[in-house]
């Protein structure tokens, strides 16, 4: 899902003379790079410092090389290069890369090659990789949106026409095909549902290499299919994205776990109130802190404390403990990257994230809370960091998409976003197991978000009665599997 991708030069252009041995599956089978157009050799980049950058993502776990980086001028550059790789005798692997803001290596391929999706915004879009469409009288307003376009940027064209995005993540610097490859999820998914629930419309490039146009209407196999289909069966390069009204301003609690283990973060709070938060953390052990946003504008700003009031009626909250910030609605969409920030400036943010993002029934939720949070997390002696849970409601989510969720009307995402050193990786990595081992054996019946499943039968498990269309899917859009090794899925 590192976060600014590197720029690719274009004056190392290498003709290869020599024959190009490429590893699949053990076997091997020789390929001449001058069999390739000359407009994909022209795009293929290998020098060292190239690879090594797209070796490796936000988690800083697994690194792979891929043989080569390709930097589209265009998307039939991309349906060329993937029909050249279904041509040769063994097809070489392929992974498209945004943001590369994944943990885990899923945007990678070894020995394939990467695309790099960015270099569609520097020459091909010309600046029209985000139009606005505003239809007033129709109610029909939406945002044609290139897959390589990141969502802050996404914010700030739609915010223009005095529209906005229904449907968020909680970072903004994320590529759009990268989040719809996945769900896209954060506190308004419970009322707009996820970002997939949120599209009219996508441009894909096939694992065959054709350019199709989809939609619930048309092509649909392949639209559902692609939206939280982590890849396998198209390249997205443009998505039609349903806008409403944008607010002008967000008053907000920030909605986490807040643990007694060091070191107990409490930025978010007035500096008067944290000792007594503090005191009330130790006193607890864990605290839960309900978020609660309420969007406004000029016209409805007087009653903003009265409707605050009325929502936050029957809630059972610490009295006084509601504390909240009033910032401008572009300011709370964003609020992550004040915190990226400053984490970068203490070389902090190019380190190891190994996160575990859990759907949990709501059924189970106290029984995961009495077994996680405080049999496993307040036991051990490694800070957690950041830990999110939102509740979710599966009648937002539309069960023809290949993204995955607990079978219940309520279900939470629970999300494990630890931040380490390399000395300590290890010891996150083996607590993320017991966690998954715990809900196993406890039969809690929950889905990985982002999975880092391993092997074929915990893929199977993990997509359960989607598991046989999913293959379906893959035989008719990608029958040689090239697209997105990384996920592991079927290679």
């Amino acid at each position: 899902m590192a976060l600014s991708y590197f720029t690719l030069s274009k004056a190392l252009i290498l003709l290869w003379l020599t024959t190009i041995v490429l590893i699949t599956q053990a076997r091997f089978q020789p390929w001449s790079a001058l069999d390739a157009p000359r407009e994909i050799i022209q795009n293929l980049i290998r020098d060292p410092v190239t690879i090594s950058l797209a070796s490796t993502d936000f988690g800083h776990i697994v690194h792979q090389n891929p043989f080569a980086i390709f930097a589209p001028s265009s998307i039939n550059d991309i349906s060329k290069l993937i029909k050249f790789s279904n041509s040769v005798p063994t097809p070489f692997s392929i992974a498209a890369r945004g943001q590369g803001h994944s943990v885990h290596g899923q945007a990678m391929t070894h020995d394939g090659v990467v695309v790099n999706m960015t270099e569609l915004n520097n020459g091909f879009r010309n600046g029209s990789g985000i139009l606005v469409v505003s239809d007033p009288l129709r109610g029909n307003n939406y945002a044609d949106v290139g897959g390589e376009q990141i969502w802050i940027d996404v914010l700030h064209a739609c915010l223009q026409s005095g529209l906005t995005p229904l449907s968020w993540t909680d970072y903004l610097y994320l590529s759009v095909g990268g989040t719809l490859s996945n769900a896209g999820i954060s506190g308004q998914t419970f009322r707009f549902g996820p970002q997939i629930s949120n599209v009219h419309e996508l441009d894909v490039v096939t694992g065959n290499g054709n350019v199709v146009t989809c939609s619930a209407e048309k092509n649909s196999e392949l639209f559902y299919g692609v939206l939280g289909g982590l890849g396998q069966f198209g390249i997205i390069t443009r998505a039609r994205i349903a806008l409403g009204p944008a607010p002008k301003r967000a008053n907000y609690v920030e909605g986490m776990l807040l643990l007694n283990q060091p070191p107990l973060d409490l930025s978010f709070y007035p500096t008067p109130d944290q000792p007594r938060i503090t005191s009330l953390v130790t006193q607890h052990s864990m605290i839960y802190v309900i978020e609660l946003v309420k969007y406004y504008d000029d016209n409805s700003q007087d009653l903003v404390d009265q409707e605050i009031e009325v929502l936050v009626q029957g809630l059972k909250f610490v009295p006084t403990f509601m504390l909240k910030k009033d910032v401008s609605y572009e300011e709370f969409l964003n609020r992550v990257h004040s915190d990226e920030l400053v984490l970068r400036s203490k070389g902090l943010w190019d380190v190891p994230h190994p996160w575990l993002n859990l759907f949990v029934p709501g059924s189970r939720i106290s029984d995961f809370s009495d077994g996680v949070f405080k049999g496993i997390i307040l036991k051990q002696n490694i800070s957690t960091g950041l830990v999110l849970v939102y509740p979710m409601n599966r009648t937002k989510w539309d069960d023809k998409m290949s993204a995955v969720t607990p079978d219940e009307q309520v279900f939470y995402i629970v999300s494990f976003l630890h931040t380490t050193g390399f000395d300590k990786l290890e010891a996150f990595q083996a607590q993320n197991q017991q966690i998954l081992q715990f809900c196993a054996d406890a039969g809690i019946g929950i889905k990985q978000y982002l999975p880092q499943n391993k092997t074929k039968e915990e893929w199977v498990q993990h997509f359960g009665p989607k598991w046989k269309a999913f293959q379906d899917r893959k035989l008719q859009f990608d029958p040689n599997k090239i697209l997105s090794p990384g996920q592991g899925i079927f290679n």
